[in-house]
């Protein structure tokens, strides 16, 4: 089926942060959203709902908990128990809820930059401290400094872990042998670990996403995992998401923090978006994988081609590309800046995953293919060109 993802739709005056966040004329490619319309299964399903008129306060069914389950069990290979769910309003607030649940004010929480932003910005708002293990750059490929991570996560004042699997910005998907080493370290020294697994479904072969919860029971019992269909179907204005856990105590108290966050209730269209996606979308989704990988080999070749000096990290994962333009680039935000001013493109600076970004630029290809080649033309017009003054 042709799902037409090379259709340009003009989302301006729509009120999305993407397109209306900025000024008319600004090309946006930095945050996490696509420029694709939803699955015809989710459309559908939500006009089936919208047909009915009346929208009052809506119970989570058991059908959301079975869609979860079977989606997980069939794509990942995990057993997912529908009891170890818990339904949130997205991952964010599962991420705060988590900390909040199972951690105090002031002790130390491992996040491994260059990372999501939204970890440094989650511990910030609990009033946890960060303790970075900057992840190691070697060439093309991103590794985890396991010595500096066994180091830091032997304090005692350490006790939680933020784990980005797969890993965003740097798009790398961890193998079994990380995850279980992580896993063995952090068990250990009784370091709770929190894994964002909201990427795992836009995993490139030949890599497969491994769950961390599926590592053994010690680990299990250890973790707590969020993810959502939003990144995967491009939900995020609806709100919906869930974590799990198989530790009832983990549940009891994060159920605790949402209750009296009043923060528990989903939308029915959440409901029915979900449902519908992880029972329906998977056709979707690989034409979407597809369609993808086909940009991912363009922006490389382009930079081969017109950007040499850019090093494009190999994306194992995600729609998020990126950069290492660190033989062009002095200040990430200067670049940028002139960037959106001399040529209207919008991108994300490395600078906000963690100093270590510095250098680097993050680029969303989840667009049709003609706008990632303006975007593209751009960037590379405005590395060759001084700055306007």
């Amino acid at each position: 089926m042709d799902y037409h993802f090379d259709e340009q739709i003009d989302r301006k005056n729509t009120d999305c942060i993407k397109w209306n966040a900025s000024e008319q004329d600004l090309l946006p490619m930095w945050i996490a959203d696509m420029d694709f319309k939803a699955a015809p299964a989710i459309t559908k399903a939500l006009q089936e709902r919208v047909a009915h008129g009346i929208f009052g306060y809506t119970q989570t069914p058991p059908r959301f908990y079975y869609a979860i389950a079977q989606w997980w069990s069939k794509r990942h290979g995990f057993a997912l128990q529908n009891d170890w769910i818990l339904p949130v309003l997205g991952v964010i607030p599962a991420l705060s809820a988590t900390i909040r649940a199972l951690t105090a004010e002031g002790d130390k929480i491992l996040i491994q930059p260059p990372v999501y932003n939204h970890f440094f910005i989650a511990a910030a708002h609990c009033d946890r401290q960060i303790i970075e293990n900057n992840l190691r750059l070697d060439g093309k490929h991103y590794h985890i400094d396991f010595e500096d991570l066994e180091a830091k996560a032997a304090d005692p004042a350490v006790k939680l872990m933020l784990l980005c699997n797969p890993h965003n910005p740097a798009g790398r998907v961890w193998t079994d042998e990380e995850l279980r080493r992580i896993g063995a370290i952090c068990t250990k020294h009784q370091v709770i670990i929190l894994s964002d697994e909201i990427h795992s479904d836009l995993v490139y072969q030949p890599h497969k996403h491994i769950p961390f919860a599926s590592l053994g029971e010690e680990i299990s019992l250890q973790s707590v995992t969020v993810s959502s269909p939003s990144k995967t179907f491009n939900l995020a204005g609806l709100q919906v998401g869930y974590l799990f856990s198989a530790n009832p105590d983990f549940r009891r108290r994060i159920q605790q923090v949402l209750d009296a966050q009043d923060t528990v209730l989903l939308s029915p269209f959440a409901i029915e978006a979900l449902v519908a996606a992880y029972s329906q979308g998977e056709d979707w989704l690989e034409a979407l994988k597809d369609y993808l990988v086909d940009n991912l080999a363009y922006l490389t070749d382009f930079c081969s081609t017109h950007l040499p000096q850019i090093t494009v990290i190999p994306l194992q994962a995600t729609y998020l590309v990126w950069l290492d333009c660190r033989s062009m680039i002095t200040s990430t935000a200067d670049f940028t800046d002139k960037l959106k001013h001399q040529e209207k493109l919008w991108l994300n600076p490395g600078t906000m995953y963690g100093e270590v970004g510095e250098g680097f630029l993050r680029i969303n290809i989840a667009c049709p293919r003609s706008l990632l080649q303006d975007g593209l033309a751009r960037l590379a017009r405005c590395l060759h060109t001084p700055r306007k003054q």
